[in-house]
């Protein structure tokens, strides 16, 4: 009886030991990253089973919690909406311009319909044929996007049904625990959906609403964008990076051009840090690349008001997406440049225009224009060749901002918008 008694307290001693060293594993690279970080970050193991930082945030928007620890269920709705929800939305009259069939407020089909994005949704209510299986969710996005050429009605008005669209997309992801390569696909997608939008609503925020609609596309953007590095993280291999993570990582240090805004979206953790530390989550890789170097070199030129640098590695360097992002800072330092050659330059010397425009990538007429918007006087010699005056004291920056202006060297882009 004592052998036996020895016997069960070592084999329950052993089985406590190798549960204590099980709890203790060494944590993976990403929960090290965290750690620096936030005591509250999830795990990696954690993050491969949700691994969205906002992904709960996806599923409701509005109520983190309506989803702790859900089961993934498998999607069988076979149209970009339910049948259900369609003809809810019929008697309802609930339907978008793109959904009407034939017009009517009242009637849609399954090839216009779309599901809406729902803000407060439980898993207890949701039903596999509410949600869309991956391969309808493909053509739902593609659909979508292909909207975006639509001129037959004002760009606000495709962005909101995309906007809504594409949410209710990432729910559908996020319930079905969805995180593969065709996942991350379809949220570079959505990010270049949002850069866009960003560029387009943006020259016409004098309108309230769309002023509003920029916003909340700004944030909808740094939330997908959020939502996508965890998607990188999730399939992360030591040698391999994804074909488009670097043109993605370098829109995430754009949207951080100002120093006096806000840190808007992290990357791997819960939570907010300064680019600084962001960029030692990165990946070697990634940073070693074309456009993360583009990125880092037109963040130090801004920052040091390095005019020259900056234009010039913009025109040579950018990105269609990389310039829709930077574009709103352009200007700045547009009139950065001017007040130092106004202020720095000789009185009884005026700078010719024509020189100025090469240097700032902008037509000689729009830069005129330019300096007359920041309170600088022109004039002209007796060749008819354009000066800029300096040691004016009249400096100042437009109260309503700046107008658009074209940026030479990549007119191709500005055809675009």
């Amino acid at each position: 009886m004592e052998a036996r008694r020895s016997r069960n307290q070592h084999q329950n001693l052993s089985s406590s030991s190798s549960s204590t060293s099980y709890t203790q594993k060494k944590p993976s690279n990403v929960t090290r990253h965290q750690s620096k970080f936030s005591s509250s970050a999830r795990s990696h193991s954690n993050a491969a089973r949700v691994p969205f930082n906002n992904a709960q945030e996806d599923a409701t928007d509005a109520d983190p919690q309506s989803f702790p620890d859900f089961n993934p269920l498998v999607g069988t709705c076979p149209y970009m909406c339910p049948e259900r929800e369609r003809i809810q939305r019929e008697n309802l009259r609930d339907l978008a311009v793109f959904e009407r069939l034939h017009g009517n407020p009242a009637k849609s089909s399954p090839s216009l319909a779309v599901k809406k994005f729902c803000r407060t949704i439980s898993t207890k209510y949701i039903q596999p044929f509410d949600v869309r299986p991956l391969n309808v969710l493909e053509d739902t996005l593609n659909y979508l996007m292909s909207l975006l050429e639509s001129k037959e009605h004002p760009f606000e008005v495709v962005h909101d049904f995309i906007s809504d669209r594409t949410r209710s997309i990432r729910q559908d992801l996020t319930m079905q625990n969805i995180i593969n390569k065709k996942a991350i696909y379809m949220y570079e997608q959505m990010v270049k959906f949002h850069v866009i939008s960003h560029h387009k609503l943006r020259h016409s925020m004098s309108d309230p609403n769309i002023a509003s609609m920029h916003h909340l596309n700004l944030e909808q953007l740094t939330k997908t964008l959020a939502s996508l590095f965890n998607l990188y993280e999730a399939n992360r291999n030591s040698t391999y990076v994804h074909e488009n993570e670097a043109e993605f990582c370098s829109l995430h240090v754009l949207l951080h051009l100002d120093s006096s805004s806000k840190p808007t979206v992290n990357l791997y953790i819960i939570g907010v840090e300064p680019l600084s530390l962001w960029f030692c989550c990165v990946p070697a890789l990634v940073l070693k690349s074309k456009e993360m170097q583009f990125a880092r070199r037109i963040l130090r030129s801004f920052r040091l008001g390095n005019y020259k640098e900056f234009f010039w590695t913009t025109a040579s360097q950018a990105s269609y997406l990389q310039y829709c992002v930077m574009e709103p800072y352009i200007n700045e330092v547009r009139a950065l440049a001017i007040s130092c050659i106004n202020f720095g330059g000789y009185k009884l010397h005026p700078y010719p225009l024509f020189n100025l425009s090469k240097l700032l990538m902008i037509e000689e007429s729009d830069l005129e224009s330019f300096c007359n918007s920041c309170g600088l006087k022109t004039c002209t010699d007796e060749s008819g060749n354009k000066l800029l005056p300096t040691k004016q004291t009249t400096f100042s920056h437009p109260k309503g901002g700046f107008q658009h202006y074209s940026f030479l060297g990549l007119q191709e882009y500005e055809s675009k918008f």
